[in-house]
């Protein structure tokens, strides 16, 4: 992905390094990446692996050695953005999550607030292109864009563009 809507408290401040700069953080739950990579670790012990669904086949002969020689590292919880529950998820940001995981706006309360906020700061969508407030409104609505599409009409455009039109 490119650009991804993450909900988040009302308070909440990106973490950053020493320096000042972001931290870079995994979208999605901790739990959930760290159970499915133990599963898969489980079974990769036991003679089987899978690459997509739940079908676990037998490993081939030139698949050898530790899990982690295969699908790398056991996430790691710092790695990731906090769990909180639901009930505190009440603001929207948009991050940018091909190379970091880091916000490119603050924490909006509303869906709109946030598009808007994101057209009027020229707002990176991808590279130096910014987008509309429709094609903005339409990527927070989805939750997320691809980094650039390519389109016979103007060539490599934002997805933000490319996949909302507009």
């Amino acid at each position: 992905m490119s650009r991804e809507v993450r909900r988040v408290p009302v308070n909440w401040e990106h973490p950053k390094d020493e320096n000042g700069h972001l931290i870079p953080l995994i979208g999605g739950s901790f739990k959930e990446h760290a159970a499915k990579w133990d599963e898969e670790a489980e079974q990769w012990n036991k003679g089987f692996y899978r690459l997509s669904g739940d079908e676990w086949k037998p490993k081939e002969p030139d698949q050898t050695g530790m899990y982690e020689d295969w699908d790398g590292s056991r996430p790691e919880e710092h790695d990731y953005m906090p769990d909180w529950p639901e009930a505190e998820r009440t603001h929207y940001q948009m991050y940018e999550t091909t190379t970091e995981g880091t916000p490119i706006s603050p924490a909006m309360e509303t869906l709109e607030a946030l598009a808007r906020w994101l057209t009027d700061n020229n707002a990176s969508a991808f590279g130096d292109m910014g987008a509309t407030y429709d094609q903005w409104l339409a990527t927070i609505k989805r939750g997320w864009a691809v980094s650039a599409v390519f389109t016979l009409g103007k060539g490599i455009v934002s997805g933000v563009e490319g996949l909302h039109g507009k």
